[in-house]
């Protein structure tokens, strides 16, 4: 509003209306879409890069989402809801960061992550579970350092902790012996050394049990020690099989690294996007053709809760965990005479 005056010395008002036209936010002619396009008729390797998994395996995983509910909507198709989420979890991005990227709101961007980590939680029952128990894996029966010593092996257990965010009144729950807030993800809840105890005493599991505790040492320390070096045979190549676990949670974190560093969600939806990476890294492992393509990248050091405080109840054996311990002084004995 002005103010001036009149030849006769009285104020008149001049009322001046501004209207403010509302911009677009997003106003870039390159859509969430166009981005789609350009990755699936780009280069294979980027295409790896960006969303974890190969095309062949974004087609299949597609085809199955679609036909556990996950739907087009009117501007967005399922394929782009798919790849916005694969960005999120592959790189961490952040919602307001993802809304940039494929050019929608951030309600828009957090509504299709929510339902296609939906779709891929529901899958968990059909890719997340143990192996058939009846075929002994390759890497074991086609390499004499393992076969036949360990034929009968077929698989091996372990858990992870991934970082977590909660509220300050939860943290005492989730807090680990490192100090920062986790998940476990174990099938519940319960301490590793029970269900080591539990495996060990039933000999329905055929638990092969854990090496015997051996001290790393040239020949002349082992000697001076009294150390056995069938022991050292055994534990060696027992070891580099269990190793697959802490390479596999590392190919899995490296693969996802929103799972290195989880935004603020809640708890259960937390929960329900390590599920959904998981479901994601089983199925690149059942359907990948190229085995670079699952082994892609280094692990990294895997931030595992190996407590080496076992409960001491673990040590009271009956006669199914002698039979197993019979069974690896068998199977280390074997080794052993092998190569002399």
């Amino acid at each position: 509003m002005l103010k001036q005056w009149t030849a006769s010395g009285s104020w008149y008002c001049i009322f001046t209306l501004i209207v403010q036209v509302a911009l677009p936010k997003h106003v870039s002619a390159f859509t969430g879409r166009n981005k789609m396009l350009e990755l699936l008729h780009g280069h294979d390797g980027q295409f790896v890069e960006v969303l974890r998994l190969n095309k062949k395996c974004f087609y299949r995983l597609c085809s199955l989402l679609t036909e556990n509910g996950l739907q087009d909507t009117r501007s967005i198709s399922a394929q782009e809801q798919v790849m916005m989420f694969l960005t999120i979890v592959g790189h961490c991005d952040s919602n307001r960061r993802s809304g940039y990227e494929w050019r929608h709101s951030g309600e828009t961007v957090s509504r299709h992550f929510n339902n296609v980590c939906s779709a891929l939680v529901s899958l968990a029952p059909r890719l997340i579970g143990p192996p058939d128990f009846v075929h002994i894996p390759s890497v074991i029966e086609n390499n004499p350092y393992y076969s036949p010593y360990f034929q009968d092996c077929i698989g091996a257990m372990d858990g992870t902790h991934v970082p977590c965010v909660v509220d300050a009144h939860l943290q005492p729950a989730f807090r680990n012996r490192k100090g920062y807030t986790s998940q476990n993800v174990w099938e519940g809840s319960v301490h590793d050394a029970r269900v080591l105890r539990d495996a060990e005493r039933d000999s329905s599991f055929r638990f092969l049990h854990p090496p015997m505790v051996s001290v790393n040492v040239d020949a002349m320390d082992r000697r001076r020690q009294g150390g056995d070096p069938r022991n050292e045979r055994f534990n060696y190549r027992h070891a580099s099989l269990c190793n697959v676990v802490e390479r596999t949670f590392g190919l899995w974190k490296n693969r996802f690294r929103i799972l290195s560093g989880i935004p603020r969600y809640g708890v259960r939806k937390q929960r329900d996007i390590i599920i959904a990476c998981a479901v994601i890294h089983n199925f690149i492992k059942m359907f990948a053709d190229d085995a670079e393509l699952f082994n892609a990248g280094e692990p990294q050091e895997s931030e595992e809760d190996n407590d080496q405080h076992v409960d001491p109840q673990i040590q009271e054996q009956d006669e199914d965990a002698n039979a197993m311990s019979n069974f690896r002084d068998y199977v280390r004995n074997s080794i052993w005479n092998s190569e002399q």
